[in-house]
Formats: structure tokens, C-alpha cells, sequence
């Protein structure tokens, strides 16, 4: 092993240490070995030189890294084709429901009533999403406007006169809190398309979120007709009760306000230290 040699000689007249040199060692009729070399000289000058090396096998262990990173290729592949597999079918599955709707916008109005099929395309966005997302994180920007897309194109007869826009910062989350943002996004544009632009006026839904370490926040805003005022507050329906159930998952708040005109819906992370002081308010003393 002629660069093996060359490498001892160095550590031998110049005190180079070999750390961690790596090498294929061949012998007839055996199988190769994979080996680890480290080397030190101890003392002697010339001829008279003492070295300590050591020689690690580290075959086996490398065959078991090999065969690990292997198998997490290959279940991340599948991973992956299993959750184009559901978007597909969730997309199918929505076709079918917009199939069987009436056909046409409400009357007098430029959106078409089609909450469950939305609901449906938007998971189908997810699934697709996510697909498509790394280690890194799922980028919200991106996913927040190929998940409106989709809603509007499934929601909304005439974008001339309803339009959804997106705001949002180069923010990178992980695929469980994605799922639950985006589901959030959903139900918080289908009532606001239902409910907060009457007949044929026109108007805007903005998504925005924006975090900075562990705090953040999303608003969908419409400038619609508002809320009405001096009423009984109506029982919450459906949506409601997920954007609640899916902002307790996130440990977040959710705040109905007067956008002015319009109507704001924030749910925001309380932050670190508001959430460790009501956890410890919350324990028995």
C-alpha cells in the first residue's frame, strides 16, 4: 500500500498525525475490508522513530450505515407516491362532489357554494404539497398560494369580481403544523366567501402570516360587509369549530376583529414565555 507507506514516513519525519485515513483492503480469495487508520509518532529521531497506529474494521458497520440509508431512500419514496396516490384520489373525490352540486353561482352572487369539495381540494393541495416538500420544511409562501388557487378556482365564479391574495414571509415549518395551517386557511376563505360578500359586490380575501423564533401569526382578512352588530351571536358552525380545534392543536388564539371594512381573523402563537407561564399557572399547587 504504497500511499499508506507514504502517509507513515510523513507522521514519522514530521510528526503529521494520520487521523481517521480510510482505505479498501484487498486480499485473495477473502472479501474486501474496509479499514480506519490512525497514526501518532511517540518519539525517536532518524531512523529510530516510535509510532502508535491503530487499525479500526469498520466493514460491518459501514454495510449496516449503507443499508439504513437505503431503506430511508426507499420509505421516503414510498412515502412520497403514497401521498400523491391520496391527492389524487382527493382530487377525484372532489370532482365528484362538484359533479353533483347545482350548477351555476348562487344567485346574484359571484361564488359557488361548494364548502365539502373545497375542503376536499384543499387536502388534495396538502397531500401534493407535501410531496413535494424536503427535510428543510414546507415554505408557506409557495403553499399558501397554490393552496388559494385551488380554493378559488373550486369557490369562486368570477375572480374579476372576488379575488384571494397572499402575504406571506419566507417562513419554513414542519409538514404537521403545514396540515394544520392549511386546513385553517380553508375553512377561514370559505366563510368569508359565504358570508361576507352578499349579491354581486366586490371584494378581497388577504392570507398573511409572519413569525419571528416561535411567535406567529395568520390572518385572513375580507372587506366585505363585516359583522353584523346588535344581534345574538350566532351558533358556531362546522368551520368554526375546526379553525378552534386546529388552533388548540397549534396552542395558538384565535381573534375575530373589525377590519374596517370587513372582517379579521387572527390566530397567532401566544409565544414562548406566554405559554410556559400559563402552563405553569395551569399545574396544581
Amino acid at each position: 500500500m504504497p500511499k499508506l507507506a507514504s502517509l507513515l514516513k510523513a507522521t514519522a519525519s514530521r510528526s503529521a498525525d494520520i487521523a481517521g485515513y480510510e482505505l479498501d483492503f484487498d486480499r485473495k480469495g477473502r472479501d474486501r475490508r474496509h479499514l480506519v487508520v490512525n497514526a501518532h509518532k511517540l518519539d525517536g529521531d532518524g531512523e529510530k522513530v516510535r509510532l502508535l497506529v491503530a487499525i479500526a474494521d469498520v466493514t460491518e458497520a459501514r454495510a449496516q450505515t449503507e443499508l439504513k440509508d437505503q431503506l430511508i431512500r426507499e420509505k421516503t419514496m414510498l412515502l412520497r407516491e403514497v401521498q400523491h396516490r391520496v391527492a389524487n384520489s382527493l382530487q377525484i373525490i372532489a370532482s365528484v362532489l362538484l359533479q353533483k352540486r347545482p350548477q351555476g353561482p348562487v344567485r346574484g352572487s359571484a361564488r359557488s357554494p361548494q364548502g365539502r369539495p373545497s375542503r376536499v381540494m384543499s387536502i388534495a393541495t396538502v397531500q401534493r404539497h407535501l410531496a413535494l416538500s424536503d427535510s428543510k420544511g414546507v415554505a408557506l409562501r409557495f403553499y399558501f398560494s397554490q393552496l388559494c388557487e385551488s380554493l378559488a378556482a373550486s369557490m369562486i365564479a368570477d375572480p374579476s369580481v372576488l379575488s384571494i391574495a397572499v402575504d406571506v414571509d419566507e417562513s419554513l415549518v414542519d409538514a404537521d403544523k403545514s396540515v394544520s395551517l392549511g386546513l385553517i386557511v380553508t375553512e377561514l376563505i370559505i366563510n368569508a366567501v359565504k358570508h361576507a360578500f352578499p349579491e354581486q359586490k366586490r371584494g378581497k380575501i388577504v392570507v398573511s402570516y409572519r413569525s419571528s423564533g416561535r411567535e406567529w401569526t395568520l390572518t385572513v382578512k375580507d372587506d366585505g360587509q363585516g359583522m353584523p352588530t346588535g344581534l345574538p351571536k350566532a351558533k358556531a358552525g362546522l368551520g368554526t369549530g375546526i379553525v378552534e380545534a386546529l388552533a388548540n392543536h397549534l396552542h395558538a388564539r384565535v381573534e375575530v376583529s373589525d377590519a374596517a371594512p370587513g372582517t379579521a381573523v387572527t390566530v397567532s402563537s401566544p409565544g414562548a414565555a406566554t405559554v410556559e407561564a400559563e402552563t405553569a399557572a395551569a399545574q396544581p399547587v
